[in-house]
């Protein structure tokens, strides 16, 4: 598509091109001979005007040349052009048709579930508990599949003017405190948790989405860092800027998978057996972004990994 693309936008771009020269150079020789006294010429002699002949050949030689030369240069500009028209458009759509395969791919996984489970309850008179355990399994894969879909409503419409317009002043360390309380419930990961937190770090923002931010990377950490590792949690306010760093002692990442970190729907060998859509670092940088901070990311395979969020101070 795009290479038919290509060739079509080579060819009208090479079109116009040779035609406005053409005209150019008809309305250059048109003009000079237009313009030019011949009754002075002749009343100069012969001589002058067979010198305002060769004058006006040597006139349309050039042009004629000038075009030859065109004609060559012109359809390679073309192309370099044209190319650079669709370069940006190619990797979006190629974007696009990545996402809708990794969409496709990860929403298939639970409705198959879905439909299997069904599909068994019916097949048989069972039990109450085990027509139970199957809605259950079937329930998990719902709570998965609207999880998923979340994200991606959230990674497309993550940076709206309409959804500034929502923002508020946030403590983060208000923020990293919540996720703490809703992670209690959970020994063992709170166990695991070490928290520092530094002077009021307030920023203008959503609520709802830093906080999902913040879950996403500390989920992250302590999903890739076996008991007994250590994930710690700290914020800090330097000059203008308000900082939430997630530092882990786990599995860590090479350059190849810290490159692809945070593309949608990437996940590394590693990450492949445990329970995840390849979305959840994709989000936060695109929330981050929406708050016009920076997210960067740093690891090293057997040490771990240190993901930090930097966001505008607010006073």
């Amino acid at each position: 598509m795009f290479r038919r693309a290509l060739v079509r936008l080579t060819v009208t771009y090479t079109l116009v091109q040779l035609v406005l020269f053409a005209a150019f150079a008809v309305g250059i020789y048109i003009f000079v001979t237009g313009t030019f006294d011949f009754d002075a010429a002749e009343s100069d002699g012969a001589g002058a005007l067979n010198a305002a002949e060769r004058g006006f050949a040597n006139l349309r030689t050039g042009l004629i040349v000038l075009y030859a030369i065109l004609l060559v240069l012109i359809p390679l500009a073309s192309f370099l052009m044209a190319r650079a028209a669709l370069t940006p458009l190619q990797k979006s759509y190629d974007l696009q048709q990545r996402f809708v395969d990794g969409a496709s791919h990860e929403m298939r996984s639970p409705l198959s579930i879905i439909q299997g489970e069904l599909e068994l309850a019916l097949l048989t008179t069972r039990t109450p508990a085990e027509y139970e355990r199957a809605m259950q399994t079937a329930l998990d894969a719902v709570g998965g599949l609207t999880e998923l879909t979340n994200d991606l409503l959230l990674l497309s419409s993550g940076g709206g003017a309409e959804l500034k317009r929502t923002y508020e002043l946030v403590d983060l360390n208000d923020l990293v405190r919540q996720d703490l309380d809703a992670r209690s419930s959970n020994p063992v990961d709170a166990s695991r948790l070490n928290v520092h937190l530094g002077q009021a770090a307030v920023v203008l923002g959503s609520p709802g989405l830093l906080a999902r931010a913040i879950a996403n990377v500390i989920d992250n950490a302590l999903k890739f860092t076996p008991s007994p590792g250590v994930v710690t949690v700290s914020t800090d306010v330097h000059d203008s800027t308000c900082t939430v760093t997630v530092c882990d002692s786990g599995i860590g990442m090479d350059n190849n998978d810290v490159k692809h970190a945070f593309d949608r729907f990437w996940r590394s060998d590693q990450a492949r057996s445990r329970p995840g859509h390849g979305l959840g670092l994709s989000l936060v940088q695109q929330i981050v972004q929406a708050h016009e901070g920076r997210i960067a990311l740093t690891s090293q395979v057997g040490i771990g990994t240190t993901i930090t969020v930097n966001l505008p101070l607010r006073p």
